[in-house]
């Protein structure tokens, strides 16, 4: 694997190229001073709004404001991520926060003048303005809301108190990312050397298992020490959004939670009901892999070590991508010649160096283009995360060219179908090109090891917020004890009766950050769901599918979500999609057990 010192060792190639974006910070404070001025004169409008001339004229500034302000702060936070520890990037991201509050306020007036309205005043408005047709499914949808938007006082409140809503979600953050250290392990040369996060998913693949046991019991030590700091924080964003849902009159949290996407809750309870149904291919995955590690007790930290040793083959950045292009062709060679678009425009930046983000993300910026962040160590989970995350830019880039800006952006709800589409036809493309039978062994395990934390995991993650909620709504205690009995209750379910259960087993919910944004996990494992489904019909060559699902990825939020599926063949409101994924799940454990 290739190590860069710093950034500038990079070549420039494998960095992407944020003059797209704005050729020089000039310009970016050009905008952002033309933003405050927009801003200033949307202020105005309140109490003028009284045709449709009028009201055309706001949301075309409302508009313009929206298109300079994503990309405003795309860079901030595109500049920042090439190194975190760079203040004056830091700085840029703060400023634009600021700007985002000021924004708010000044146009905090509009939603509750909107539906002040009578929907048949509304209708007169845009047939007198020709202009205002372009909004028009917009502004009708926002009646949806009528129910829980409050009075133009209470919102401007509501706008105000956004920052200390925000504050459980920002302290775990801080204590996250900026306050825990998890100790010292013992490194490979036998050195104490202190542990963080990326070291740990490294170790808890090791094949020695007491390194594997004493990184689990560092990793966990401050949380189990901070296990009443961190239950208040989680206790409070819970509350928070129970009071929200009241104030705002939804029926409970969840069902607020899924209101935008149109998302009868159903639809959760069934995902959670079904897996639940047809959980026993987990239960004897956790078998397997005790008998296969050779272990009286399996625990945790023996969850993630990969059961076929020595075929890890090292795949370089040029041939990861070169695999990749090969193995999504059943997606035709449109889409191959924007995913090679993507590699020479620069839109990736590819290497791992000191202060960069962890992790992986694909940010799309409408009238610009997506960027992707990589960490790239040119392994075959390298390889698997290129794949997700082109998935995730060429949805943003088909979406942006054949959307106009108001429908550009899709819902997080279909996000994860492209990504994993893609992560599918390339596990298959592997298998069956595959010709050493321990690598395909290594493939299938690292398949299902996927499978296992995009789907099992986050259904349990969802089970255990849509539970912590209910107690809530209920004014049950929320504490650091109530929630380990849940988790852990839970894990077992998930997991089976093979684990032996070491005592941080159950503080699993104190290091999730997702907890802090809820409702939101689920829509990983519908997602996976529905893209089993579909590379399932693509691979057998079906040509409406091909069809079909292309002119999803140009959809955007043409459509509620669970309508865009639909067209795809995938319905969720029905467990069909589900069950016939956990079918695909047997299927690879019953391979995987007979190899």
């Amino acid at each position: 694997m290739i190590t860069y010192k710093n950034r500038n060792e990079v070549p420039e190639s494998e960095k992407w190229d944020l003059n797209d974006i704005y050729p020089s910070l000039e310009k970016w404070k050009e905008d952002y001073r033309q933003i405050e001025t927009i801003a200033e004169k949307l202020k105005e409008f309140d109490g003028q709004i009284t045709d449709g001339a009028s009201l055309y004229k706001y949301l075309v500034q409302k508009e313009k404001l929206s298109y300079l302000f994503n990309k405003l702060y795309a860079y901030a936070m595109l500049k920042t991520d090439e190194d975190t520890r760079v203040t004056e990037s830091q700085s840029y991201v703060d400023r634009a926060k600021q700007l985002s509050v000021k924004i708010s306020a000044s146009t905090s007036f509009f939603m509750p003048f909107l539906l002040s309205l009578e929907e048949d005043a509304l209708k007169g408005y845009i047939a007198e303005e020709e202009g205002l047709k372009y909004f028009e499914e917009d502004l009708l949808e926002s009646f949806r809301y009528k129910p829980h938007v409050l009075n133009k006082d209470k919102e401007e409140i509501l706008s105000q108190l956004g920052e200390a809503l925000s504050a459980p979600s920002h302290t775990f953050g801080m204590i996250n990312n900026a306050d825990i250290k998890f100790g010292e392990v013992t490194g490979d040369d036998g050195e104490r050397v202190e542990l963080t996060r990326g070291m740990y998913a490294k170790i808890m693949e090791d094949e020695d298992r007491s390194k594997r046991k004493e990184a689990y019991k560092a990793y966990y030590q401050p949380y189990i020490q901070l296990k009443n700091s961190i239950a208040s924080t989680l206790s409070a964003a819970i509350k928070n959004n129970v009071t929200m849902a009241k104030i705002r009159n939804y029926p409970s949290a969840l069902e607020k939670g899924l209101f935008g996407d149109k998302v009868p809750k159903e639809v959760y309870e069934n995902l959670i009901e079904t897996t639940k149904n047809n959980i026993g291919p987990m239960h004897q995955y956790t078998k397997i892999r005790k008998e296969k590690l050779g272990l009286e007790e399996l625990r945790q930290y023996d969850l993630n070590v990969p059961l076929v040793r020595g075929a890890k083959p090292a795949i370089t950045y040029e041939e990861a991508y070169e695999t990749m292009c090969r193995a999504l062709s059943p997606l035709g060679e449109d889409y191959i010649s924007i995913l090679k678009e993507f590699k020479t425009k620069r839109y990736i930046d590819v290497r791992e160096t000191p202060g960069k983000r962890s992790g992986a993300y694909n940010l799309g910026i409408y009238g610009v283009h997506p960027y992707i962040l990589l960490n790239h160590r040119d392994d075959l989970d390298s390889l698997f995360t290129l794949a997700h995350e082109c998935g995730h830019g060429v949805h943003s880039k088909l979406s942006s060219q054949h959307q106009p800006q108001i429908t550009a952006r899709y819902s997080i709800f279909v996000a994860e179908v492209a990504s994993t589409v893609n992560e599918v036809l390339l596990i298959n493309y592997l298998l069956n090109n595959e010709k050493d039978e321990d690598v395909r062994k290594h493939l299938l395990n690292h398949f299902i090891d996927q499978f296992k934390g995009t789907f099992f995991t986050q259904v349990m993650f969802a089970e255990f917020e849509m539970k912590t909620h209910e107690m809530a709504e209920k004014g049950q205690p929320l504490n650091a004890d109530v929630f380990n009995q849940i988790y852990e209750r839970l894990f077992r379910e998930y997991n089976g009766e093979e684990i032996v259960f070491d005592e941080e087993v159950k503080f699993g919910w104190s290091r999730i950050p997702h907890f802090y944004r809820p409702f939101y996990v689920y829509k990983y494992a519908t997602g996976f769901a529905s893209a089993i489904h579909l590379a399932t019909k693509l691979l057998d060559g079906d040509k409406a599918t091909l069809e079909s699902y292309l002119e999803f990825l140009k959809s955007g939020s043409s459509d509620y979500p669970l309508d865009l599926l639909k067209k795809t063949g995938v319905d969720l409101t029905t467990s069909y999609p589900i069950e016939n994924s956990l079918k695909k799940f047997r299927e690879l454990v019953e391979e995987f057990g007979n190899l």
